[in-house]
């Protein structure tokens, strides 16, 4: 038979054993203390406390909005016939008659052919070479060395693109410096800028040397970013320079070139007009006539606006296209994205 507590406490002291004491009751736990939210500062007090800071943003704000949305409105006559003299936002709603003509013509897709290619070589070319140049220069210990290096790389960055051409054409005529090079070890002179097959060549190789010096600047700022610890850790593992530059450099700077890359991607059908325009005549038409110059001719030349607004408001949405799709990719397997 069992006992309660107040009935084993009297026999307890009977036999001269004193009563456990009881146990003292545990203190009430003290809840912990929430934080503090923020509070959301509204943007009117923002405005109102950083107003010298959002004056500067007034400038550029109306660069964008006269020059790049406001021409936004003159896409409608894609859809509407617009005629010299008539209203800007054309005389009649015509439909998708613009967009269904220049999908059934071959002449365009022969041109958006030739910007795909040019793009395409442009970007697998001229994308990695800034990163490579930056990790060499990255390497080298002597200033002076390093210094003159860049100066001579960034140079052709400051010079006009008609400059630009203007030397190109020099080196590659008939009497330029190149075929004098050719002539000297017993071979003929090649007309380089009358050949179809040697245009995107030419355009290639004068993107890369106006190009990757300065596209250098951008990852030697991200390389200075790079923590030294870790690159003696990586010392201490007994990894190489080799080692260090794939498993500490690269990673460093990889959100700077998935930025760049999906910038370049964006880009990928906006290949250059002035440089092309001032390159290509009509014997180069073939490989040198892109989506730019043919709304050139097609739009200003022959005067057909809304046929021309239709191919470049076909051209936009596959860029934007692009962008979108590279910017989910890039967050989904890499976590670095633009927004």
């Amino acid at each position: 038979m069992s006992l309660t507590q107040d009935e084993q406490s009297p026999r307890a002291e009977a036999r001269g054993g004193a009563a456990a004491p009881a146990a003292p009751p545990r203190p009430p736990t003290a809840k912990p203390k929430a934080r503090p939210r923020k509070r959301k500062t509204s943007w009117k007090t923002a405005l109102k406390r950083d107003w010298q800071l959002y004056t500067l943003a007034i400038v550029p704000l109306i660069f964008f909005l006269i020059f790049k949305y406001g021409p936004m409105v003159g896409n409608v006559i894609a859809f509407r016939r617009f005629r010299p003299g008539g209203s800007i936002f054309g005389d009649e709603w015509v439909g998708l008659r613009y967009i269904e003509m220049f999908i059934q013509d071959p002449s365009f897709w022969h041109v958006f052919t030739n910007t795909a290619v040019l793009g395409s070589l442009t970007m697998v070319v001229c994308f990695p070479l800034p990163i490579v140049l930056a990790l060499m220069l990255n390497e080298v210990r002597q200033q002076y060395f390093k210094k003159l290096v860049q100066s001579i790389s960034y140079l052709p960055h400051f010079l006009s693109i008609v400059i630009i051409v203007g030397m190109v054409m020099q080196l590659l005529s008939l009497e330029g410096t190149v075929n004098q090079v050719i002539g000297a070890f017993g071979g003929e002179g090649i007309p380089f800028l009358q050949r179809a097959e040697w245009f995107r060549f030419i355009y290639v190789g004068s993107e890369v040397w106006q190009t990757v010096g300065w596209g250098t600047i951008l990852y030697l700022a991200a390389l200075t970013s790079i923590d030294d610890s870790l690159y003696e850790a990586a010392k201490i593992d007994g990894a190489g320079r080799w080692r260090q530059t794939w498993h500490v450099t690269l990673p460093g700077i990889r959100p700077t070139m998935v930025t760049l890359l999906i910038l370049n991607i964006g880009m990928f059908l906006n290949v250059g007009f002035e440089k092309v325009f001032l390159l290509y005549n009509p014997l180069t038409y073939e490989t040198a006539d892109v989506i730019s110059t043919y709304l050139y001719r097609v739009g200003l030349v022959s005067n057909n606006l809304s046929y021309a607004t239709a191919i470049g408001l076909f051209q936009a949405l596959i860029g934007l296209v692009m962008v979108l799709s590279a910017n989910l990719i890039s967050r989904r397997t890499t976590g670095t994205s633009l927004w």
